[in-house]
């Protein structure tokens, strides 16, 4: 589904979002948690390997979907929602997720919903056939819950989904590609989900280069979080700090170092990012999991041989150039 820019162009930001929501994603209901004047709310639709990606970002304080209306509820989908940044909290049937970015949840068309933003966040959905989904998970299973990031399968479909999400070009819808893909998620929803069958995660199932690569993924998803750490990575990977630390060594580096090496240049890249100019870089840097500034300083200056101040000024005066 798509909507009409010059349609909307007269609109302020929370009429344009609200027409938009309603438009891509069902009958929502948004709360500000601030002034009118201060309120983000972006949506956009694209096809990723034949498949819609809705992208919405923004910081209202609730977005909220009533009890079924049957002129309004469409009631044949799933959706698979990836927290691609900052914290959030999704409700459903009396259950309550909170999401940190790297996380998958599958959402239900049906119901009453509500999703609480901490902050701006970011979420990325696709929608799946309800009654599939369903038939994968078991009709007395919610179609509620998160999908695993331990569990093999639940991995798998991590790494799909986040596959789309960052493919920048829009493709041409192709029917064929779309349904493989949307057939290789079915099959990894059920084993993959939280709620569903127990399926033990065997880390030596993958090799190293690959188990590395997905942890690095979870870094890159989870840099936010001041509290990120290699025993909390550790415990959310299921594996033992050792073995988190030795899958750097073999590259002649560690888990802390490339950590901080990750959050230095997410800070530079917002430094240097003309659109991102109001943002003071005291709050870049509690963005990106800095607690102490004066620390912060002295790191970006050692990576970039510049302070924070300079680096912003100096891409500040080449883009002006």
């Amino acid at each position: 589904m798509s909507t009409d820019p010059a349609a909307l162009g007269g609109l302020d930001g929370l009429d344009r979002w609200n027409r938009t929501i309603h438009a891509i994603c069902g009958q929502f209901d948004t709360e500000l948690a601030f002034n009118r004047a201060l309120f983000i709310g972006d949506i956009a639709l694209a096809s990723r390997g034949g498949l819609e990606v809705a992208t919405l970002r923004t910081n209202a304080g609730n977005i909220r979907r009533a009890g079924n209306a049957p002129d309004t509820t469409d009631d044949g989908q799933c959706f698979l929602v990836s927290q691609r940044a900052g914290f959030s909290r999704i409700s459903q049937g009396g259950i309550s997720l909170e999401l940190a970015p790297g996380d998958l949840v599958l959402m239900d068309s049906v119901g009453e919903c509500q999703i609480t933003p901490f902050g701006l966040i970011e979420h990325a959905s696709l929608s799946l056939p309800r009654a599939q989904v369903l038939q994968r998970l078991g009709h007395d299973t919610p179609a509620f819950g998160k999908i695993s990031s331990t569990k093999m399968c639940g991995r798998m479909l991590h790494l799909l989904v986040d596959q789309l999400c960052k493919d920048g070009e829009a493709a041409q819808h192709d029917d064929v590609q779309g349904d493989a893909l949307q057939d290789a998620m079915l099959s990894l929803l059920g084993p993959g989900f939280e709620g569903g069958d127990e399926v033990v995660c065997v880390t030596g199932e993958l090799s190293s280069g690959h188990l590395r690569s997905y942890v690095q993924k979870v870094i890159g998803e989870s840099l936010g979080q001041s509290g990120l750490t290699p025993a909390s990575l550790a415990q959310r990977l299921n594996i033992s700090v050792r073995h988190l630390y030795r899958l750097f060594e073999e590259e002649g580096d560690s888990v802390c170092r490339y950590i901080q090496r990750a959050r230095l240049q997410r800070s530079a890249d917002d430094l240097a990012n003309p659109c991102l100019r109001a943002e003071s870089i005291t709050s870049i840097a509690y963005k990106w999991g800095f607690t102490d500034s004066a620390h912060f300083s002295r790191s970006f200056k050692k990576q970039f041989e510049q302070s924070p101040k300079d680096f912003s000024m100096s891409h500040a005066l080449v883009g002006a150039a």
